[in-house]
């Protein structure tokens, strides 16, 4: 999850990963390239994204944590980023998705309120009633922590050299899944009923030849911009395989 901002100036973080992925590099079994410690680095990127793809042009780097649609967040990192790793797009469920919970809880804050009005726990004595409504809204408070947490640390990531689906169970556990760019087969946006296209949000459905062979980003916003984008990585990739940049 993003969990670390960088301060380093762009223009001296690319000279500092290129000084590092020309001096230090190797290639692994599995093709990756790696410093001398084993990390994980990638070459520079030729072009920046918005050079290939219209649809980052649309958009200016956002500085709001809690969007739905973060493009070109400059200071986003997370923690299996590699080194040269630039993170393109984050993405939540649009914000319409979470309308369930909140109604339930909105409805959960006033229910100790009509209970009280038709005295449904009059046969408790004074003091327990009041330990009722407290556990109440102890439990009230857990459950929209634990929904709002979800919503939060589920996240999809596209870098310029992988999809990241970030899968948040609990605080004490995550699933992450990625696929590099070049191993993307397919890529379809779906979106169903009159809410979805009124306020913009549907799934995006990725096929791909990695281990995880289908990834979903569900109920997001964007969905054909989404698709667009990932279509216009996967050309430059193929772009910069024939011009040699790529292994």
């Amino acid at each position: 999850m993003p969990d670390i901002f960088s301060s380093a100036e762009p223009e001296v973080e690319r000279l500092r990963i290129q000084k590092k992925h020309v001096l230090a590099e190797r290639v692994t079994e599995e093709g990756h390239l790696v410093d001398k410690d084993g990390n994980v680095v990638h070459a520079p990127k030729t072009r920046d994204v918005s050079d290939y793809s219209h649809v980052m042009r649309d958009f200016s780097p956002s500085i709001n944590p809690f969007a739905a649609f973060m493009a070109k967040p400059k200071k986003l990192r997370f923690t299996t980023q590699a080194q040269g790793e630039t993170v393109i797009l984050l993405l939540r469920q649009h914000p319409v998705t979470q309308v369930g919970w909140m109604l339930m809880a909105t409805a959960g804050v006033f229910l100790p309120a009509l209970l009280s009005i038709i005295h449904f726990l009059d046969f408790l004595p004074g003091p327990y009633q009041t330990a009722v409504m407290i556990g109440w809204y102890l439990v009230l408070l857990g459950f929209i922590v634990e929904s709002f947490l979800k919503w939060f640390y589920n996240v999809y990531i596209i870098t310029d050299e992988r999809v990241i689906d970030v899968d948040f169970s609990s605080l004490l556990y995550r699933d992450i899944s990625s696929a590099k760019i070049d191993r993307i087969e397919d890529v379809t946006a779906q979106t169903a009923g009159f809410l979805s296209a009124l306020f913009d949000f549907g799934t995006v459905v990725i096929q791909t030849a990695a281990e995880r062979r289908e990834f979903e980003f569900n109920g997001i916003p964007h969905p054909a911009k989404v698709t667009t984008l990932l279509n216009d990585l996967i050309l430059e990739e193929e772009r910069e395989k024939l011009e040699g940049r790529v292994i």
